[in-house]
């Protein structure tokens, strides 16, 4: 069962709006959704995905994947690399390049994901339990500025250990230099999936005794579906002005 809260993901996750915005911080660009924080498999793979309908730049999806020997790719359903995730985590990836991911809910927490190239067939079913609902509550209503504050973030970093996700660090600096905070406000387990990648059958879920890293960011010990968004300083006001501008007739 997939618990009170997730019950809801279907309908809460669909049809969200593309909003392009500013961040809540100055001096920040941001992003805005929810997605597959990390999904370790036996096999030795990792997946992730994020679909952010809310940026600086405008929306996108993509499926991010860690092969065996560690090596990362990040595929991209959006109009540039450059204003997706490949702008934060590009430099620590062995391939960047776009494709088209196809999502599709056939239960009430139960995803589908598709993707055209390289081929993914991939399900996965969110989980929850009363004490994740309770601190999902929690964590929902925390104000903002408690993201500012470096023993709060500590604390929810404690926190997430405590829920099995490893050593899992929530701000930090990016493969790309960026600095940031990643901002859950509700998870939710990923205990059931199971996914081919160009047909070989990646396994099944696991947690890892060693979080999963991509450059110096971890992702969760075990799978986890996440709402929420993140904030990164600005790394060159003269190029994210530019980027803006020149992303602002895009949809």
């Amino acid at each position: 069962m997939p618990g009170k809260a997730a019950a809801r993901l279907a309908v809460q996750l669909s049809d969200l709006p593309a909003v392009r915005g500013r961040a809540p911080w100055a001096g920040h660009e941001y992003v805005r959704g929810w997605g597959v924080f990390g999904l370790p498999f036996g096999s030795g793979h990792v997946l992730a995905l994020r679909v952010f309908p809310e940026s600086d730049f405008g929306p996108y999806r993509t499926v991010w994947h860690r092969d065996p020997a560690g090596r990362w790719s990040i595929h991209v359903d959006g109009p540039q690399l450059d204003t997706a995730c490949p702008r934060y985590y590009g430099p620590a990836c062995h391939y960047t390049g776009y494709a088209r991911i196809g999502l599709s809910w056939q239960g009430p927490a139960t995803l589908r994901v598709s993707m055209d190239s390289p081929a993914l067939e991939w399900t996965l079913s969110a989980t929850s339990t009363w004490l994740l609902d309770v601190l999902n509550t929690i964590s929902a209503a925390m104000p903002l500025p408690t993201w500012r504050r470096p023993s709060l973030v500590r604390a929810r970093e404690r926190l997430a250990s405590a829920l099995g996700l490893g050593q899992l660090r929530l701000t930090g600096t990016m493969p790309s230099g960026h600095t940031g905070t990643l901002m859950p406000a509700r998870m939710y387990y990923i205990d059931d999936s199971h996914a081919t990648l160009d047909g070989a059958d990646l396994g099944r879920p696991a947690r890892l005794s060693a979080n999963p890293s991509i450059g110096e960011v971890t992702l969760p010990a075990r799978g986890i579906l996440a709402t929420g968004q993140a904030m990164w300083r600005i790394l060159d006001p003269a190029e994210y002005e530019r980027t803006r501008s020149l992303t602002a007739g895009i949809r």
